[in-house]
């Protein structure tokens, strides 16, 4: 069973998601794929885990790189969790390209190529944005395309880290 808890962002509301190890989910209330991950919901209970991801958020949307990382488990495919693992990678106030998230991937499996169109798809459907950090990759030329949470907060995200 997931509990949800709720986070007054500077971007809007935010909706966390829960068991007692991990945190599951963190969407923007209201974006695309909003809550797809999550099964038997219960409020109410207040879980360290998402007391510990208020207080990353905290922590960043004040404009400091957290130091710390409550425990996750995004729910999700095996290729969206390579994808996802990937993402854990890009550092604070960085990012990279779609492309370059597909090379990556290609590499690591021996592959001449892989889709970036494929990436994006699983990229998308981050059940737990701003920690798994999907608003920090961009289109080939850098360009801010497909965000869930709306290109708007993508780019308020990337200037809150000083990304470029």
């Amino acid at each position: 069973m997931e509990h949800i808890a709720h986070y007054a962002s500077p971007l809007g509301g935010i909706t966390l998601a829960g068991t007692g190890e991990a945190l599951t989910g963190l969407w923007f209330d209201g974006q695309k794929y909003f809550g797809a991950s999550l099964s038997e919901v219960q409020t109410g209970q207040t879980l360290p885990v998402l007391e510990q991801t208020k207080r990353w958020l905290d922590c960043y949307f004040s404009g400091t790189e957290p130091d710390f990382m409550p425990p996750l488990a995004p729910k999700g495919t095996p290729f969206q969790q390579e994808v996802w693992a990937l993402l854990r990678e890009i550092p604070y106030g960085r990012t990279v390209t779609y492309k370059a998230v597909a090379e990556r991937i290609a590499a690591g499996r021996g592959l001449p190529s892989m889709s970036a169109q494929a990436v994006g798809g699983a990229v998308g459907r981050n059940p737990i944005s701003i920690l798994i950090p999907c608003h920090r990759v961009l289109g080939s030329t850098g360009s801010l395309t497909g965000y869930a949470g709306g290109v708007e907060r993508k780019a308020a995200l990337l200037r809150l880290e000083n990304a470029g």
